[in-house]
């Protein structure tokens, strides 16, 4: 039977595999457009239009197709290459963050819009909640895809110099729109191999043998690797400037397996299927060994030791307690302090695992490619990173090889949230590369990113705070108890940063701190956004809310009485960071900006009649870099047609920093945007870059930047001093030439007259930046929401933001970080949440079972920027992706309180938890 089908104006006549779907048939042909989110019908990144009709291309038999015309986002916008109205809509609203989503949106948008005056026309356009409810967007908390639906245009083209402080659109925006952006797997690779993982069944187990010789005689089947071909070398997959900062417990392949979903072999073969197969047929036995799933039990004396026979040189903290980290430290007395106090507040409160979501699963791609001197091959890593020079550095460390034949790449990355500030399958995949001496590809499924990756760390926290009749804080104390998995990646720094920022933004004279982070037979935590602050911000800022009601305080005055201020020291029972000041300083305003949110609202007249109405604040402190030095590189060249280069080990990951570094170039060189390009996140193109994480990118990778940018200027003008004769403070750089007294001298002739005199490294400038001193960064969120009392349903009447981000760089992305910090941040507040069993298996692998935010979720957060300008950052800027997810949640539980009457103090507060609470409790709103 002959196959025909019509993919934007071309025919392709091969059939498809059988049971082959139809995303994948497209891809193999090139369409990367059409992208891999779920492969369940869940996410909609996959969407298509099938003879006009949008469909889910991961559930779509490709075989259906025959016959048929099928329009990817490649195909929306003209043969001319004019963009389709939804295309031009996105772009001008900057509908999108990382974008790995937006073919999919667009595909929908594009499909109702065709059907507006229709007899199919049933009003979806004018009701998104239901028309977008096939999509997932894990970045930008929905309202800017809303307003690209709806035609609002946001982005500006500002002059020469002008670019910082305005609202530019992503550079990469028009690939994005059009479906040419590549991610990570967006690539052709001649002779690919495919790696499938077999995985642990047991949470706790030694292997015995593993007999590999029915997989090997699958058909396609190359290799399988079991621990007998990795090396014994032990390390840790998080992702540090400073490796020592983690336990070295890992291995590639390990003979103990410590969780279920842990990797036991790996079979790389021509498809993906007949690696599927190897892995059925490998053989595994295992001697099961007793498990342990709650940290209390772990840390007892008895409890199986998970890591056991491990000496002091990986650095655990107590191997016999399953104790990953600790600290513990104390400021005065707090038992004087609690003596002191009128009213104490004591409770526990408890936040789950949280995955990370991005819609990009982890994976890399490995290769080898001629070395630029000719002297052989090299191996090249292609990785979903948000740390390509840490990963080379791991990579040549693990497998001894030198810096110069490891290059790790990271094309546009999906999303990362932290998630990707580790090493999950670089170090299998070259393992099988340099084996086989062949291009080999692992891509995690969705499953395989919750049990496989990691998730946010659960928290315990009990916590004790004691302050006088007239407000005065006494006393906190805290003892943590942080959940870190199987594996202690970023544990101990999870932990620590917990216990830093969250005690040093009140002033206390006595401050006490246990924090344990602790090993147990479930999948591994990682970093995740707030690195901590968001566990026990929720416990801290609802133990004050309760200090402040059994006071009789407006828990604003009483807030304000206590914090920081500027000039203050921060104070914390585990010591200071001697580089961490308050360069500036927006609190203040931020909780006047709450102040006068709750003064001038009326959301609650929109309550449902007999619903109960409450209103909650919280705010949160973040330090705008990681400690211990963060380092970037950066160089910014003029180029010989008179444009710019500027090369910048950074990722772009939806987190901004691409746009960012361009305006503050722009801004330095007295240009415009369109004039420069940028080569960034590719261990080739700079020295080193530690990675984007940390909220790093702007005001680390982007301090770089200023400084090779101003450099170059410098050098600029000095050079057409030289050239022209006239002095250097006449010479004034612009958009395409130096004015030097009238004389005019265009870049490119200025490129030309230095490459006469051999002086071409005048044209070149570098940067770099430790990313010490530091600052810090500020927000409050503020809720009023409504409760049924009959049900449980909870309706956010009115959300607002106020984020301290010293000079806003771009405030249309700033907002959008906000906006999706928020936004992932009441996802976790009120259903997300990976549940595991009573053998610590992740019952929760798929979006459907898991439930992330939808747009019929989540509410238009007013967000609201500070009047600050930072001394330490770039032109003034903080950091400002991490930050606003820290006080939503107990913002949150504070206006449940308020409405309520009852204080929850797990996460999340789900419905049914909601309606079992007021069950149990008649309410008494604002009691």
């Amino acid at each position: 039977m002959s196959f025909d089908i019509e993919v934007n104006d071309q025919h392709f006549d091969t059939a498809p595999r059988a049971g082959q779907c139809l995303r994948t048939y497209l891809r193999e042909r090139g369409w990367f457009g059409v992208k891999k989110g779920c492969d369940a019908g869940d996410c909609g990144a996959c969407t298509v239009h099938v003879d006009g009709e949008p469909v889910h291309s991961c559930l779509y038999p490709a075989a259906r197709a025959q016959g048929r015309s099928v329009t990817t986002v490649e195909g929306l916008a003209s043969p001319e290459g004019e963009l389709h109205p939804v295309q031009r809509k996105f772009l001008d609203a900057q509908g999108f963050q990382c974008g790995f989503c937006t073919a999919g949106f667009l595909m929908t948008t594009a499909a109702l819009e065709a059907e507006q005056g229709t007899a199919h026309d049933d009003g979806k356009l004018d009701d998104l909640p239901r028309a977008l409810k096939g999509n997932i967007c894990r970045c930008t908390g929905y309202r800017a895809i809303e307003d690209a639906v709806r035609g609002v245009k946001h982005t500006e083209r500002p002059c020469a110099g002008q670019a910082v402080g305005k609202s530019l659109g992503a550079p990469a925006g028009p690939q994005v729109v059009t479906g040419t952006a590549r991610y990570t797997f967006d690539v052709e690779v001649p002779g690919l191999l495919h790696m499938k993982l077999l995985r642990s069944p047991h949470p706790h187990a030694r292997i015995v043998s593993v007999d590999t010789a029915d997989a090997l005689r699958v058909p396609g089947v190359h290799a399988v690797l079991t621990h007998e071909d990795a090396p014994g070398t032990l390390y840790s997959s998080a992702r540090h400037e400073h490796p020592h900062e983690d336990p070295d417990d890992t291995r590639v392949l390990d003979d103990v397996v410590r969780h279920i979903g842990q990797r036991v072999a790996a079979v790389v073969a021509d498809s993906e299927q007949a690696a599927e197969e190897g892995c059925r047929r490998i053989e595994v036995v295992y001697e099961q060994l007793p498990y342990v799933i709650d940290p209390e039990e772990a840390m007892r004396p008895g409890a199986p030791v998970i890591h056991d026979g491990k000496g002091p040189e990986v650095r655990i903290a107590r191997v016999e307690n399953n104790v990953a980290g600790e600290v513990h430290g104390e400021i005065g007395s707090v038992e004087d302090g609690f003596a002191e106090a009128d009213v104490v507040y004591e409770e526990t409160f408890r936040t789950q695992r949280v995955q990370h979501a991005s819609l990009e699963t982890h994976g890399c791609v490995a290769y080898f490619e001629p070395k630029e001197d000719g002297t052989g091959e090299r191996l090249t890593v292609r990785s979903s990173t948000q740390t390509p020079f840490l990963t080379r550095r791991a990579l040549c460390a693990l497998y001894g090889l030198p810096e110069d034949e490891v290059r790790v790449v990271a094309g546009r990355v999906g999303g990362g949230f932290g998630g990707k500030q580790e090493m999950f399958t670089e170090d299998i995949v070259a393992l099988a590369a340099l084996k086989l001496r062949r291009p080999v590809k692992l891509e995690f499924t969705r499953a395989e990113q919750f049990y496989g990756a990691s998730t946010r760390h659960p928290f315990t926290i009990r916590i004790k705070a004691g302050a006088r009749a007239d407000g005065t804080l006494t006393a906190i104390q805290m003892r943590v108890v942080s959940n870190t998995g199987a594996y202690g990646n970023h544990g101990p720094g999870v932990m620590f940063h917990s216990v830093g920022e969250s005690f040093a933004v009140y002033r206390a004279p006595h401050k006490k701190v246990d924090a344990f982070a602790v090993y147990t037979n479930v999948v591994p935590a990682g970093a995740f956004r707030g690195y901590g602050l968001g566990q026990t911000t929720f416990a801290v800022e609802s133990a004050m809310d309760e200090l402040a009601r059994r006071l009789g305080m407006d828990p604003l005055a009483f807030r304000e009485k206590n914090i920081i201020g500027p000039g203050d020291h921060m104070v914390t029972p585990i010591g200071h960071d001697e580089d961490l000041f308050i360069a500036s300083y927006g609190l203040d305003q931020c909780l006047e900006v709450v102040r006068k949110a709750i003064a001038e609202d009326d959301s609650g007249e929109r309550a449902p009649e007999g619903w109960l109405v409450g209103q909650g604040t919280a705010m949160a402190m973040i330090a705008t870099a990681p400690p211990g030095g963060h380092y970037a590189d950066a160089r910014v060249s003029l180029l010989s047609d008179g444009t710019y280069d500027i090369a910048v080990g950074t990722a772009e990951f939806g987190n901004g920093t691409t746009t960012v570094h361009k305006q503050i170039t722009a801004g330095a060189l007295n240009t415009t945007v369109d004039r420069l390009a940028i080569r960034q996140s590719d261990t080739d193109v700079v020295r080193h870059d530690t990675g984007a994480f940390g909220s790093a990118g702007t005001v680390v990778a982007g301090k770089a930047v200023l400084i090779a940018a101003s450099s170059l200027a410098e050098r600029l003008r000095t050079f057409a001093a030289l050239y022209t004769g006239v002095a250097r403070h006449l010479c004034v750089l612009g958009q395409e030439a130096v004015d030097c007294a009238g004389h005019v001298v265009t870049l490119k002739e200025l490129y030309e007259a230095a490459e006469a005199r051999g002086a071409l490294d005048e044209m070149a400038a570098d940067g770099h930046w430790g990313g010490t001193p530091r600052s810090v960064a500020f927000n409050a969120q503020w809720f009023r929401l409504a409760v049924d009392p009959d049900t449980g349903e909870i309706r956010i009447l009115r959300s607002v933001h106020a984020a301290d981000a010293g000079k806003v760089m771009n405030p249309l992305q700033c907002r959008g970080q906000v906006e999706g910090g928020v936004a992932q941040a009441l996802g976790a507040t009120l259903f997300e949440t990976v549940r595991i069993d009573e053998r610590g298996e992740v019952t929760t692998a798929a979006f459907r079972r898991y439930r992330l935010p939808q747009y019929a979720d989540m509410p238009r957060t007013e967000v609201h920027f500070m009047e600050t300008a930072d001394a330490t950052g770039p032109l003034g800027a903080k950091s400002m992706s991490e930050s606003p997810f820290n006080p939503v949640s107990p913002a949150f539980a504070n206006a449940l309180r308020d409405a309520t009457g009852i204080r929850f103090t797990e996460m999340p507060v789900t419905r049914d938890r909601v309606w079992l609470a007021l069950d149990r409790h008649h309410p008494v709103p604002g009691a």
